[in-house]
């Protein structure tokens, strides 16, 4: 960014108030009991995790653990949706 910021005094036009939509930091401080475990992948499962997660900004561990338990839940008759900080269990049906 080698360009200079060239800023005015324009009016701004109609302004609208946005109630606020962000969770709490509590919502956000999402845990979940974990244990840890030492497990072999094959070669290509990591690489695809690894090239997965780059793309998204996020840890491939956190992708594949994510993964086994959307399975855990679907095999146990649940459905877990999950958004950042969030996570609400459906039932299946």
């Amino acid at each position: 960014m080698n360009t200079k910021i060239k800023y005015s005094d324009e009016p701004l036009g109609d302004i609208k108030v946005l109630r606020d939509f962000l969770p709490s930091p509590a919502e956000l401080a999402f845990s979940e009991e974990s244990v840890k475990v030492t497990i072999s992948l094959s070669k290509k499962s990591v690489e695809f995790f690894k090239t997965e997660a780059s793309k998204y900004h996020t840890q491939y561990q956190r992708m594949i653990r994510q993964l086994l338990d959307s399975y855990a839940d679907v095999q146990s008759g649940q459905q877990t949706t999950r958004s950042p900080g969030r996570t609400k269990k459906l039932r299946a049906g």
